[in-house]
């Protein structure tokens, strides 16, 4: 008889979903409650578990959108999907059993969803797993290049990665007594959400609103890590902002104001969301991303190594979906557009 391919089926309990997550070490935006974070928008999650002959080989939390006239649907799959074994040595097995899982996944999204397509940006390192029906994707959501701390390393070994600069506003923080700590009430999120507002006028960003920040925290729980610097006056300055699972911390927000910069705070803030992963046992810190701006250029110091991921892949289902990669581009740029236009209506008035 013919070996069977994996097949996949839906999971609709938080705990069992978010106990295999964990227990294969798979990454904290497959945990259900980024889900919920994503569902209060314009997302719909499904959490899918990939078996093989009765014994799980993969898990996939797919979120779903509703595109405008003519392009009916979206699947995404964000830093999934999660292979067994993918904590272990890479390998061909591994990529083996990766396009499984994943053929698996791009199978239930066609007959379930349909639509454009399915996008997947893996948490795999480049030049793994060559998935059938995929190619390198353009609608980047999650940037490939990054940088991911080895956490299994000491903490002298990290700090001697970095360069100098980052090594001493550290070490002076220590000294000096800096006041870092873990965030917890929404009170004090709110209050570090003002310097979240104040980087990205500064930066040029644009921000979701204080209650979908406000979701992550409550939605993830003790694995949403908020570590925030504070001035003398107890006045948040500077915050570095995670999810973590069992294996990686995930960087997905950070910023600091006039003051926290005048501190040189960043550096010793993000360093206490390292600790405290490495303190809680994960293997890695995902920077979550670089590009070419200065806060990239900030990551870059403080490891002496860049990381490559395998980027995205997309499995269209529909000729529509090369017309929606052609237009995305230029709605995102209007869409800047009209966010400087109403910034500068409302600084005006």
């Amino acid at each position: 008889m013919a070996p069977t391919a994996p097949t996949a089926d839906l999971v609709t309990s938080r705990d069992a979903w978010d106990a295999d997550v964990l227990a294969q070490g798979g990454h904290p935006l497959q945990l259900w409650g980024w889900g919920q974070v994503k569902a209060a928008g314009a997302w719909t999650p499904y959490r899918l578990r990939v078996s093989d002959g009765g014994s799980l080989v993969g898990l996939a939390q797919v979120l779903v959108r509703r595109l405008p006239a003519p392009f009916g649907r979206l699947s995404y799959v964000p830093r999934g999907p999660v292979v067994v074994g993918d904590a272990g040595p890479e390998g061909p097995e591994l990529d083996e059993r990766r396009a499984a899982v994943t053929a698996a996944v791009v199978a239930w999204c066609r007959e379930h969803v349909g639509g454009l397509g399915v996008s997947l940006e893996p948490d795999w390192p480049a030049g793994s797993a060559a998935v059938p029906g995929a190619r390198q994707g353009t609608a980047t959501v999650l940037v490939s290049s990054t940088v991911v701390l080895d956490l299994t390393r000491t903490p002298d070994d990290l700090l001697a990665d970095m360069d100098r600069s980052p090594r001493h506003d550290i070490r002076k923080a220590a000294r000096d007594g800096m006041d870092i700590r873990r965030v917890e009430t929404d009170d004090d999120v709110r209050a570090v959400l003002g310097v979240y507002r104040e980087t990205a006028r500064r930066a040029d960003f644009a921000l979701h609103s204080d209650e979908y920040y406000l979701s992550v925290h409550h939605e993830l729980g003790p694995r949403s890590v908020l570590v925030a610097a504070y001035d003398e006056a107890g006045a948040p300055v500077c915050f570095s902002w995670c999810i973590n699972s069992t294996r990686t911390s995930f960087q997905l927000y950070g910023g600091g104001n006039a003051a926290g910069r005048k501190m040189r705070a960043t550096t010793p803030v993000y360093w206490r969301s390292v600790e405290i992963a490495q303190q809680d046992g994960l293997a890695r810190f995902d920077f979550n991303g670089l590009l070419n701006d200065g806060i990239s250029d900030f990551k870059r110091s403080l490891a002496k190594h860049e990381d490559a991921m395998v980027g995205t892949l997309d499995v269209p289902f529909s000729p529509m979906y090369d017309v929606w990669n052609r237009a995305l581009p230029l709605a995102k740029r209007t869409l800047r557009a009209l966010r400087g236009l109403r910034r500068d209506k409302a600084e005006a008035s």
